[in-house]
């Protein structure tokens, strides 16, 4: 079954990051593949299944949303009530006291998280009609933190502490579209996108970017739903 081959995946990449060493100032990492991963197996069990039409890749985990749940863009409402994961989650070895792993029952949200999953339960309905043609996916599964608890992003490490972790996603993400066949990979955002040319160049698929919903991008805090479907209509990727 394809959504046994993508277990089998993700425990290679989970396995390949777990003892990876970043510098100052990073001070906590978090693996939700490890403490999270009877959510994320589940995931992949119930969705990562077939043929895929379009796989939306995010940059890495948000400390509310997939370090909480386990599922990428993790808001925990939608994931609980709308994709119907709801597991118990472990703790990660070293945890930052101000970025505490409560999983379902943590009461902070994950803005990008409900923009996006948000946006599919209103154009979609039903977790399953959204599945059948889409999968959504992140390239970084880590998650890394200053000592202020401060969130750092993948693409503020250095150059000499990235290389083995790109190749480790790089592969990982090669090997998740081969196994859903998909036909469209749909980049949340710029290092998505740059990350996805890189790891995918001649590959027979298509990339394209919507606007990142975070937050911290003014553009995305006015109507984000609305210019994040008329990019997707305007590739092809969606219908009007």
């Amino acid at each position: 079954m394809v959504s046994d081959a993508m277990i089998e995946s993700a425990k290679r990449l989970r396995d390949a990051v777990a003892n990876m060493v970043f510098s100052a100032p990073i001070t906590h990492v978090y693996n939700p593949l490890d403490y999270a991963w009877e959510a994320h197996e589940l995931y992949l069990k119930m969705y990562g299944n077939g043929h895929k039409k379009i796989v939306f890749l995010g940059m890495n985990p948000g400390p509310w949303g997939m370090a909480q749940t386990g599922v990428p863009f993790g808001e925990i409402s939608l994931i609980r009530d709308w994709v119907e994961i709801n597991t118990p989650i472990k703790k990660p070895n070293k945890e930052h006291p101000k970025r505490p792993i409560e999983g379902f029952s943590c009461k902070r949200s994950e803005v990008s998280g409900k923009r996006l999953w948000g946006l599919f339960k209103e154009k979609f309905t039903e977790a399953n009609i959204f599945f059948k043609d889409h999968f959504v996916a992140n390239y970084c599964p880590l998650v890394f933190m200053e000592s202020t608890g401060r969130n750092r992003t993948p693409d503020k490490l250095p150059v000499n502490e990235t290389q083995t972790l790109y190749a480790a996603c790089d592969q990982h993400l090669r090997e998740q579209i081969n196994l859903l066949s998909a036909e469209w990979l749909i980049a949340v955002g710029g290092f998505a996108e740059e990350r996805a040319r890189i790891a995918l160049k001649g590959m027979p698929i298509k990339i394209g970017k919507i606007l990142h919903p975070s937050p911290a991008s003014p553009s995305a805090n006015k109507n984000w739903a609305e210019k994040a479907t008329r990019q997707l209509i305007d590739l092809g990727v969606w219908k009007g």
